[in-house]
């Protein structure tokens, strides 16, 4: 343990003196592991981070997370060079939605409206007339005519939320989080039993039968706020696990206890501190969007950002 934490800290020295030559930003997702969080400018939600990215005078942005939310930052942010230390580290969620696809089930829907979950990919976001997050999703829905059919791409968890928050009678994509989508309700029964009085927070990508036991349904980021705000001791996370790190960071004196323990994203877990150098070192690999792709992926990012 004393051997790995050296090697750590002189990887977290090496990276620091490598962002400042290339002039970098690094960005890390709250699922990523803590010591690549720890070395992060910026831990958030996918998003959230490409937006802060943007703002940055950083000429080189490295995305420790998936490649769509690297994608999102190019996007963003055509200017800037992309990093992704593991350019296999991808989603399965976003690859059950392949831009093929979407354009014949919109043709199967005429006039429909397509929502596009960010967790995508740039091709299917380019398909899209609106994308949305999960914190901003409700938002985006009830901003669409009533009378027009919407269909939610791709998952199918957030968007049956969404359809029983709002009423509305979405088109569903039939994909989901394989990390989320695992969660039982019997593993959240046992957990309350294991921790009496611990508030359950899920995220909204759980099943319907997990999010009805649920004190509280939020994004990654909305669950690192609600535990600054509600007065408990200790809290049941129903999200991969990377998020306790920032959890246990911020609020020290409270205790967090995973919804269940396969709440292991591994695609998350691909990037690690001697692949964030290597990137940094070899300026690779590098993420590219096609300019066509990327204007209609931006137009329907621009849209949504214009509801919320």
């Amino acid at each position: 343990m004393e051997q790995r934490q050296a090697v750590i800290q002189e990887l977290s020295r090496r990276i620091g003196e490598l962002k400042e030559k290339r002039k970098a930003v690094i960005l890390a997702h709250f699922y990523q592991r803590p010591e690549v969080q720890d070395v992060a400018d910026f831990v958030g939600d996918s998003l959230q981070l490409a937006q802060l990215a943007a703002a940055t005078s950083a000429e080189v942005i490295v995305f420790c997370g998936v490649y769509f939310m690297a994608e999102s930052a190019k996007i963003l942010s055509p200017e800037k060079i992309v990093l992704l230390p593991d350019e296999g580290a991808g989603c399965p969620l976003a690859d059950m939605a392949a831009p093929e696809a979407v354009r014949a089930r919109k043709e199967s829907l005429p006039g429909c409206i397509v929502i596009t979950y960010v967790n995508s990919s740039a091709a299917v976001k380019a398909e899209s007339d609106f994308c949305c997050t999960s914190s901003n999703a409700l938002k985006v829905v009830l901003a669409m005519p009533p009378e027009r059919t919407v269909l939610f791409v791709p998952d199918r968890n957030l968007g049956r939320y969404i359809a029983n928050r709002t009423g509305r009678n979405l088109e569903l994509w039939d994909g989901y989080c394989h990390v989320h989508d695992r969660l039982k309700d019997d593993e959240i029964l046992a957990a309350r039993a294991e921790h009496p009085g611990a508030p359950v927070v899920v995220h909204p990508e759980c099943r319907s039968a997990v999010i009805d036991l649920a004190d509280y349904v939020s994004s990654t980021a909305g669950m690192l706020k609600y535990a600054g705000t509600v007065d408990a001791p200790a809290f049941i996370i129903g999200t991969e696990q990377g998020l306790l790190h920032s959890l246990k960071k911020s609020y020290p004196d409270k205790s967090f206890y995973p919804a269940a323990a396969h709440m292991v994203c591994p695609n998350m877990k691909l990037t690690t501190l001697e692949k964030v150098r290597w990137a940094m070192e070899d300026m690779a690999p590098q993420v590219e969007v096609q300019p066509d792709v990327r204007e209609r992926a931006r137009q329907a990012l621009m849209r949504m950002l214009e509801i919320v």
